[in-house]
């Protein structure tokens, strides 16, 4: 589903785009496919400096940090430099693996370490703890309630809305339209999901959600897979995103084909850019496809230059995710507000039957700390 056409420009005046520029910031290692449950380096978070030219342009990130960042006291020195100066917003990123209460897989896995860690497997009622101890460790940074949350790795199902809701939540940013995972565990059903923000609904709270800018080669291409057969349909709607659709992921795109995909979002009536990466493809060897300082300048001279191209074609306005909530409510621009289907970047009819369900016994609990984890042993450390 589109939003709302937005009005036309004057004649020979700059069409309005708005930019929510997002940065993941949280521990290194996460593109070798292991997943440490315990405490993790973010040395990478002093890279964030390396932001300068982009704040110099009047970006003011969001930066959705890991619990690992709010426990460590340099990141949050870093935090509070680019918030007080630079106006960045605070917001939440939920690493599951690794926020207390672990689980009793994360506490006896061999050397503290996973290597698969899907969201659709963990209890609503433990991701309801974890998610409570992250938005606490932000508010002890923040000393006011956090708004705006990105879960990892884009694992965003359908069980999670509802403990956003009950958070106090008021923006997300954790769906990619045109991905879905085989299954469950796999990763989530977001084929359909817009690419522009729109709003969700339980009961009387809503959510703005902003989807990564997500848009396909061809427009008619997400509707005729969804007339296959399932057979087909899911394994085609699983690999589109490799073959057939464009997204404002700079690490992943050249030059030319962020171009593209701005192109085509705003051809498609597009109001809004959602461009992120993670902290550790600043930091020279926290990433693998970042291995020295020379591939972390090219990669910020492409971001620059694809900035410098946006500026000249679009009347360009920079928004934290935070500033995007308010200009939807105050109706400077209407978000979509789609109907309920089957997918897990909404809300769905019976929304009711998926809010978390009550134990009928307490379980037994044991002493992290300041958490108390439904696991029977504590948390290595």
């Amino acid at each position: 589903m589109t939003s709302p056409e937005p009005p036309a420009p004057e004649h020979g005046a700059k069409r309005k785009l708005r930019l929510v520029l997002s940065l993941d910031v949280e521990e290194e290692g996460l593109f070798s496919g292991r997943y440490s449950c315990h405490a993790a380096s973010v040395c990478n978070t002093a890279a964030l400096v390396r932001l300068a030219p982009l704040l110099e342009r009047g970006l003011k990130p969001t930066l959705f940090c890991a619990h690992s960042v709010f426990a460590n006291s340099a990141s949050c020195r870093m935090l509070e430099r680019l918030r007080d100066r630079h106006g960045a917003e605070i917001a939440a990123h939920l690493h599951h693996w690794n926020t207390p209460p672990l689980s009793a897989e994360a506490c006896a896995a061999q050397g503290g370490v996973l290597a698969e860690v899907p969201a659709a497997t963990v209890p609503p009622e433990l991701m309801a703890a974890k998610l409570a101890t992250l938005l606490r460790a932000g508010q002890d940074f923040q000393g006011e309630h956090l708004t705006s949350f990105r879960m990892g790795r884009w694992d965003l199902h359908v069980q999670l809305w509802p403990l956003l809701f009950e958070a106090g939540l008021l923006c997300d940013a954790s769906v990619r339209p045109l991905h879905c995972g085989k299954n469950p565990a796999k990763g989530p059903d977001h084929f359909d999901a817009p690419s522009d923000p729109y709003w969700l609904t339980f009961g009387q709270k809503r959510i703005l959600e902003l989807p990564l800018t997500v848009t396909p080669l061809f427009s008619a291409l997400p509707r005729l897979i969804s007339y296959l057969p399932k057979s087909l349909k899911n394994p085609l709607a699983a690999s589109l995103s490799h073959w057939g659709a464009l997204a404002l992921l700079p690490i992943e795109h050249p030059l030319q084909l962020m171009q593209l995909a701005t192109l085509l979002h705003a051809a498609r009536r597009g109001q809004v850019l959602s461009l992120t990466w993670h902290s550790s493809e600043l930091f020279p060897g926290g990433a693998p496809h970042m291995p020295d300082e020379a591939a972390v300048e090219r990669f910020l001279a492409k971001v620059c230059t694809w900035l410098d191209w946006l500026e000249a074609r679009f009347d360009l306005c920079f928004l934290t995710l935070a500033e995007l909530h308010k200009a939807a409510e105050a109706g400077e621009f209407v978000p979509a507000s789609p109907a309920a289907t089957g997918g897990d970047w909404t809300m769905p009819a019976n929304a009711e039957n998926i809010a978390p369900a009550k134990a009928d016994k307490p379980e037994k609990t044991v002493r992290l700390g300041p958490y108390a984890a439904r696991e029977g042993r504590p948390a290595m450390r």
